[in-house]
């Protein structure tokens, strides 16, 4: 829930504490999907793609919410090519 607040709220604080929790995220929460999904939209939201790609690398299971999240933020920031490649290597995963 932290990460959507992060993510609507864009300003400089917001981006801070995001990259805080991030950085700070327990163990546990390293393997919950549901987490990483947050995490990685709000990354997308404060335009750190290479953050993101990190973060989306590391997640084992990926669902459907995972791809997404990846190429809308990759189409927020004019990476059209990678969401279509990525669109390529989910409709491969499959």
């Amino acid at each position: 829930m932290a990460f959507n607040v992060c993510a609507k709220l864009g300003n400089d604080r917001a981006i801070k504490i995001g990259n805080k929790l991030l950085d700070e995220l327990p163990d546990n929460c390293k393997s919950s999907t549901a987490t990483l999904n947050s995490a990685l939209h709000m990354l997308m939201k404060f335009g750190n793609v290479q953050n993101a790609e990190r973060v989306f690398k590391s997640i084992p299971k990926k669902d459907v919410i995972t791809y997404a999240a990846m190429m809308k933020g990759y189409v927020d920031n004019e990476m059209f090519e990678k969401a279509l490649d990525l669109f390529e290597e989910m409709s491969l995963v499959k």
